[in-house]
């Protein structure tokens, strides 16, 4: 029992260490292009936060949509209004579990075949030519066919693409949906899964031929009980996203922020000032992302996360969006799946229980 706690501790930590170690990255990402601006205001970090600090129309507006937040957490811990509901939700989100691998298949294959056919790799932001290589990867995550190799060799890529153009950390949740894909496999539908349903059956040609098939059973049988863990994955992928474009692309690059604000008239949609909206933005995606992190009030957080993708994709009409389907996929299986191990929710609600890993079918 210890053994097995200590190695889920081990895997969660060394997806910490990889989502950290490209988070603090950010700060060293010299040569950015953005999605929607050819520039940014040159403005330096502390000038920004000195002016926006000190301004009581920046201030004030952000304490009280602090105290309201933590007024309205409080108000839910103490007397739940819509406990009936959340219940209900809950179990009909928990009917969806079985599709769990399909949704995490389609919202990173998707992506990669759009990037190859787009002329940039992973990211809008780099544009390389890597057609071949992206579209295969991408066929073979919607075929669900070899699909952990391919979610491990598609996150070896990005890593590599990383060390090799920084700005890639724009597309972090790459590493919390291979690593979540590569645990829970392809479920089904799946080329994975019907192939393992003729190699199993005794007699047939393919099932002779295939090398691949006892090996895989006996993995799948060691990995088996980590699959919980799937949902701790995806919050620390989702939420360090959240957190490194929060502090990388507003607090720490404020002048992003501000050229955008400008480019689309952000302050006569709503009258707030430049340094509110980015400030706002950037401290509103950080704490999104801490919640998701530490998994508190994660099926609440994840609606939020997906209200502000919604948002972003209908305020600015030129955002690439097929490049957030992964982030839309991330937040949609943390619906399903609530927080999972490793989580401040599990202390609030200790009753809620986890569904069983043998709740997602299996395949290779």
């Amino acid at each position: 029992m210890r053994d097995t706690l200590r190695t889920r501790v081990r895997l969660v930590g060394a997806t910490m260490a990889v989502s950290i170690a490209l988070l603090v990255a950010v700060e060293s990402a010299l040569a950015h292009e953005e999605y929607v601006v050819d520039g940014e205001r040159d403005v330096a970090v502390g000038e920004f936060l000195a002016e926006s600090l000190t301004d009581p129309f920046v201030v004030g507006p952000l304490l009280a949509g602090a105290v309201l937040v933590l007024v309205g957490i409080a108000g839910y811990l103490v007397v739940p209004p819509v406990e009936r509901d959340v219940g209900a939700f809950r179990a009909a989100m928990g009917e969806y579990r079985s599709y769990v691998p399909w949704l995490l298949r389609i919202s990173f294959g998707i992506p990669l075949i759009g990037a190859g056919f787009g002329g940039y790799f992973i990211s809008p932001a780099v544009h390389v030519q890597a057609r071949l290589l992206q579209v295969a990867l991408g066929f073979l995550l919607l075929f669900g066919f070899a699909t952990r190799v391919v979610a491990l060799l598609t996150l070896g890529c990005y890593l590599i693409g990383v060390v090799v153009r920084p700005i890639l950390l724009l597309q972090l949740e790459f590493v919390g949906g291979m690593l979540a894909i590569a645990l829970i496999g392809s479920g089904r539908p799946s080329a994975d899964h019907v192939l393992q349903r003729v190699a199993g059956t005794p007699g047939t040609l393919y099932g002779r031929l295939d090398i691949v098939h006892d090996r895989a059973r006996v993995f799948q049988e060691r990995i088996r009980e980590y699959r919980t863990l799937v949902p701790t994955i995806v919050r620390l992928g989702l939420g360090s996203t959240f957190v490194s474009l929060g502090l990388g692309q507003k607090i720490l690059r404020p002048g992003i922020g501000l050229a955008v604000v400008d480019k689309y008239e952000l302050t006569t949609v709503v009258p707030a000032s430049p340094e509110l909206w980015v400030l706002g933005a950037g401290l509103a995606e950080i704490g999104l992302g801490l919640a998701l992190v530490g998994g508190f009030f994660t099926r609440a957080s994840a609606a939020s996360a997906i209200g502000v993708f919604s948002l972003t994709l209908f305020a600015l009409p030129d955002d690439p969006v097929l490049a957030h389907v992964g982030l839309f996929g991330l937040a949609s299986v943390l619906l399903i799946t609530g927080s999972g191990p490793y989580a401040i929710d599990r202390r609030l609600e200790p009753v809620e229980t986890e569904e069983p890993a043998d709740a997602v079918p299996e395949a290779a």
